[in-house]
């Protein structure tokens, strides 16, 4: 990977992994509504934003700063909107996904160092857009969904993925392809039902 291309793709990714998340923000803010978008997706943005921002610090891939910092301030404001139309009974979903993609890495750092922490923030990456996925594909309406959001994670994934292997950073790496295929069923499923309005969702924090 040539000197021009390398950081001309860290500017795309870190530009689309913070901006991914501006088009869902104006979405919601927009339909005043939620469906298709999951709270633990929400907790666990922020839970994976302060994870990759101790690891970019611990390792020096000051590459990935600047993304993590502006994905965790724009995770917080959906958090901030989710409970502006829910209320605190939606806190419940939010609080089990950040702890839930928290425990993984903390047990990395305290077993293996930054090097074991590194691959389960990776592997948690991967399994971050789990909880959006799963709701894309069981809600029953997704007005609430923003199409370009998981268009942008998909191309900063797909980044992230190329740019782990140039480096040899198997966080980055694991991470990357991860997410690369949870985008791609979220895309999928919004294109295969074209967000299609049906009968209204209700809030359920047991489904959530």
């Amino acid at each position: 990977m040539s000197n021009v291309v390398l950081p001309v793709l860290l500017v795309i990714a870190n530009v689309t992994g913070a901006g991914m998340i501006v088009p869902q923000v104006l979405r919601i803010a927009r339909a005043g509504r939620l469906d298709g978008v999951s709270l633990p997706w929400a907790g666990v943005g922020i839970a994976m934003n302060l994870w990759w921002l101790a690891y970019a610090v611990a390792e020096q891939l000051w590459g990935i700063f600047p993304v993590s910092l502006g994905g965790l301030t724009l995770y917080a404001i959906i958090v901030g909107q989710i409970l502006q139309i829910l209320g605190v009974r939606a806190l419940r979903p939010i609080l089990l996904g950040a702890t839930a993609i928290a425990l993984l890495p903390l047990a990395g750092l305290l077993l293996g160092g930054w090097t074991a922490a590194g691959l389960a923030i990776g592997l948690c990456y991967s399994i971050q857009f789990a909880p959006a996925a799963w709701e894309a594909i069981r809600a029953p309406r997704l007005d609430g969904l923003s199409p370009t959001t998981w268009s942008l994670a998909w191309i900063e994934a797909a980044i992230w993925f190329g740019y782990g292997l140039h480096v040899g950073d198997g966080a980055l790496v694991v991470g990357g392809g991860g997410g690369t295929v949870m985008a791609t069923i979220i895309l999928g499923a919004w294109w295969a039902r074209g967000g299609r309005r049906s009968r209204p969702a209700t809030f359920n924090p047991a489904m959530a």
